[in-house]
């Protein structure tokens, strides 16, 4: 399994449009195959910063997506952030 997490800083006024214009990216990705979770939202805290996670069965499933995501159509520019990709060796309840 393999697990994308991150934020990006974008202007506070644009940072609600910018997650608007990937609804219909996360929509979609949510249906695609080996997709097991998939969200881009606002943080409830810093006007500026946008979450990205994504959980997937495979790197190949991620490839494969890649290869038809898309990204939107946008002019809202990114200063700044950090998203990484994690392989995951084994997962348990966190409680």
């Amino acid at each position: 399994m393999w697990i994308i997490a991150g934020h990006e800083i974008v202007d506070e006024e644009h940072r609600d449009s910018y997650v608007r214009a990937h609804a219909d990216l996360v929509r979609r990705a949510r249906e695609a195959p080996g997709c097991q979770d998939f969200a881009i939202t606002v943080d409830p805290v810093d006007r500026r910063r946008v979450n990205a996670f994504e959980r997937w069965e495979s790197w190949d499933a991620i490839e494969a997506w890649r290869s038809v995501a898309g990204a939107p159509d946008h002019a809202i520019e990114v200063q700044g952030g950090e998203v990484t990709a994690y392989e995951v060796a084994s997962t348990r309840p966190p409680f």
